[in-house]
C-alpha cells in the first residue's frame, strides 16, 4: 500500500511545472483532483487539446450564468467555473502524463483562458447595465479587462523565468518574440493557416510580456548568450534567492485570486467591485512587482557582465 501511495505521489509531482510555482490552493485541491481527471481522460484516450476545449466551453458558459441577478444561478456558474479551472489544470497534467506537451496546446489553452474571462467581463458588464448602471461602465469593464491581460501576462512571464533559471530550460515555456517572428515568416497562410494564426496570437502575447519586463528579457538574452549550454549553479542559486519570495505575490495575480473575489462580489450582489479591484489594487500590486523584478534583473545582468568586462580590461 505504501509503495502504491509513493508511486501515485511521485506521478502527481511529475505533472507539476514545479512545486515552487504552484499556489497553495493548487497543491491542496486543484492539482490533486485534476490529476485524477487527467488519468481518467487518459483512459478515455482524450487529447489534452480536447480537455482544454471542453473546459473552455464550461468556463464561457459559467460567465453567461453570472449575468443573472439570481444567486442560485450564479452558484451554478461558480461550480461550473471551478470545474472549468479543474479541466484547465488537467489538460496540462494530461500532456505531461502522456509526454505530449506542445506550444500549440499552450496557445490554445491561453486562448480559452482569455475567452472565459472575456465572457465573464462582458456578462458582468451587461448585468451592471441591466441594473441601471451608466453606459460609462463599459470604460471600466474595458480598463479592467486590459489590466487583467497585463497582470496575467506578467505573472506568466515571471513564473516561466523562474522555471528557466532555477529548474532548467526544459521546464519553462519561455519563448522569444524575435525567434517566433522568424518562424512565423516560414509559414504560409494557404498551407498552414491554423498554425500561422495561433503563432500570430502567441507572438502578440509574448511581445506584450517582453514590453512589460524589458530588463527580464535582457537578462534572458544575456544568460543565453553567455551560458548557451546550461545556467551555472551560482546564477541559479542567486536567482532563486531573489525571485522565490516574490512568487507568492505574483500568485495573487493569477486565476485563484480572481475567482475568490468574483465569487465574493457575486454573493454580496456587487459585481462592479470586481472591475474596481482589477484597476486599483491588482494594478498597484502589478506595478510593485514589476519594479522589484526589473531591479533584480538589472542587478543579475550586471553580475554576469562585470566579471567579463574586468577580465577583458586586465
Amino acid at each position: 500500500m505504501s509503495e502504491q501511495l509513493q508511486l501515485t505521489t511521485s506521478a502527481l509531482e511529475d505533472t507539476y511545472k514545479a512545486r515552487d510555482v504552484e499556489g497553495v490552493l493548487d497543491l491542496l485541491f486543484y492539482r490533486r483532483v485534476a490529476f485524477q481527471l487527467a488519468r481518467f481522460c487518459a483512459r478515455l484516450k482524450l487529447t489534452p487539446v480536447t480537455v482544454t476545449v471542453f473546459g473552455g466551453i464550461c468556463g464561457i458558459f459559467a460567465g453567461h450564468l453570472y449575468f443573472y441577478r439570481d444567486l442560485r444561478i450564479n452558484i451554478i456558474g461558480m461550480v461550473l467555473h471551478v470545474f472549468a479551472n479543474l479541466l484547465d489544470n488537467a489538460d496540462g497534467q494530461l500532456a505531461r502524463l502522456l509526454n505530449r506537451k506542445s506550444r500549440t496546446g499552450r496557445v490554445i489553452d491561453s486562448l480559452f483562458d482569455h475567452l472565459i474571462f472575456l465572457s465573464i467581463y462582458v456578462h458582468l458588464g451587461l448585468r451592471c447595465l441591466a441594473e441601471g448602471a451608466s453606459p460609462s461602465i463599459a470604460v471600466l469593464v474595458l480598463a479592467a479587462g486590459l489590466s487583467h491581460a497585463a497582470q496575467g501576462a506578467s505573472a506568466d512571464y515571471f513564473r516561466n523565468a523562474y522555471l528557466f533559471f532555477v529548474k532548467g530550460r526544459s521546464r519553462a515555456d519561455w519563448d522569444s518574440s524575435a525567434a517566433l517572428r522568424c518562424e512565423f515568416r516560414t509559414l504560409r497562410w494557404l498551407t498552414d493557416p491554423w498554425q500561422k494564426f495561433l503563432l500570430a496570437l502567441y507572438i502578440n502575447f509574448t511581445w506584450q510580456q517582453e514590453v512589460l519586463s524589458p530588463r527580464l528579457r535582457r537578462l534572458r538574452d544575456v544568460a543565453e548568450h553567455e551560458f548557451p549550454a546550461e545556467v551555472p549553479a551560482d546564477l541559479r542559486r542567486h536567482y532563486r534567492e531573489n525571485a522565490r519570495p516574490m512568487l507568492r505575490w505574483w500568485g495573487l495575480l493569477m486565476t485563484n485570486t480572481r475567482m475568490f473575489f468574483l465569487f465574493l462580489f457575486l454573493i454580496i450582489d456587487r459585481p462592479s467591485l470586481f472591475f474596481w479591484l482589477e484597476v486599483s489594487v491588482l494594478n498597484l500590486l502589478l506595478l510593485f512587482l514589476i519594479v522589484r523584478q526589473e531591479n533584480m534583473s538589472q542587478s543579475l545582468v550586471e553580475d554576469i557582465i562585470q566579471p567579463k568586462a574586468a577580465t577583458a580590461v586586465s
